[in-house]
């Protein structure tokens, strides 16, 4: 897809509302439908054609302001795998999970060794919890996150059963790191953030692993876990604008000013409908003849990406139990 300008430093304003394809009349409305009716949303970002058509901000926060995305880190993870796959640290998607923790691979059973980094990204690994029942606060009470996880791989469960897997998405973390030597926040700033422009994230110490640190208040750059791990699950922050840009990049097919940061092929077979509506860490919708895919976190955080309307819709939210749904509001972006 052809671009004229590139937002690598700073955005561009639509021309004029038409390039949304709606009236002004629309896009004054989102406003105050915003305030009555999605009253944790902190910040919103539409982007069409490569232009910033829409952009506001609530709650007391600004355009410079990063907000916990929660589960959009995973869609994240899913482009640094590729990005590493396309470098030449980890072999394809099907190399096994094992393979990069041998000291954990004595004795395992055939199952646990059969697990490869494609059923992580398409949450289809065999875990013994029920799907969306996983205990992640377990996790969280656990000195090694990485061997807790591997632990409960494999158990019970059938490999290719769709099962929500957060865990499963820490293991695609330490990968990286066993695979590029570095942290998943070190790779990102380098192969994936400078590149388009995105803030890079700075190195926060953990000082506690409680509630707080982990998901709350405390949260800042990216979470580790006790071992240094970036979290893989959830844990990333970002402003919308940047959450816009990856979007943004994924739209056109991985390219960004001429130069691919991620290939074509990975961001094809990322966002491919599947019967489990979920790509390689991409939330997949089709409805009423628009195709899309989304990185979605808890809250109401979402990165909405409509290839044939040529849309980005980023949205950073604070964190409530049962937010109204975001397709809503990005139906009537879209008009339907």
């Amino acid at each position: 897809m052809q671009r004229n300008y590139w937002p690598t430093s700073e955005w561009l304003q639509a021309p004029d509302p038409a390039t949304l394809r709606k009236d002004a009349e629309k896009l004054t409305a989102l406003d105050p439908i915003i305030k009555s009716e999605y009253s944790n949303i902190n910040g919103i970002v539409v982007v069409r054609n490569g232009y910033m058509a829409y952009e506001s901000y609530y709650n007391g926060y600004g355009p410079e302001d990063t907000h916990h995305v929660a589960s959009v880190t995973k869609s994240v993870i899913s482009a640094l795998v590729g990005i590493a796959i396309d470098a030449g640290y980890i072999r394809n998607v099907d190399q096994k999970v094992l393979d990069f923790f041998p000291e954990y691979a004595q004795g395992a059973d055939k199952q646990k060794q059969e697990v490869s980094i494609r059923h992580l990204l398409t949450m289809t690994a065999p875990y013994s919890f029920e799907d969306w029942q996983e205990p992640l606060d377990k996790m969280c009470m656990q000195p090694d996150w990485v061997k807790y996880t591997l632990d409960l791989l494999g158990q019970q469960g059938s490999i290719g059963t769709f099962k929500y897997s957060t865990a499963g998405a820490h293991l695609l973390s330490a990968i990286l790191t066993r695979s590029t030597g570095k942290s998943a926040r070190e790779f990102a700033n380098e192969c994936l953030f400078k590149p388009i422009g995105m803030k890079e994230i700075p190195d926060y110490e953990m000082k506690s692993f409680g509630f707080e640190d982990l998901f709350g208040e405390n949260v800042k750059g990216w979470v580790t876990d006790p071992n240094g791990n970036s979290t893989g699950g959830w844990g990333l922050t970002l402003s919308p604008r940047d959450m816009a840009r990856f979007g943004l990049l994924y739209l056109n097919g991985g390219i960004w000013d001429e130069h691919e940061v991620v290939s074509g092929a990975w961001t094809r077979e990322s966002t491919a409908m599947n019967p489990n509506k979920y790509g390689y860490l991409w939330w997949l919708r089709q409805e009423d003849g628009v195709s899309a895919y989304l990185a979605m976190g808890d809250g109401g955080n979402v990165i909405c990406c409509i290839p044939e309307k040529d849309l980005v819709v980023a949205i950073a939210s604070e964190f409530m139990m049962n937010p109204r749904d975001r397709w809503t509001l990005i139906n009537y972006l879209i008009g339907k």
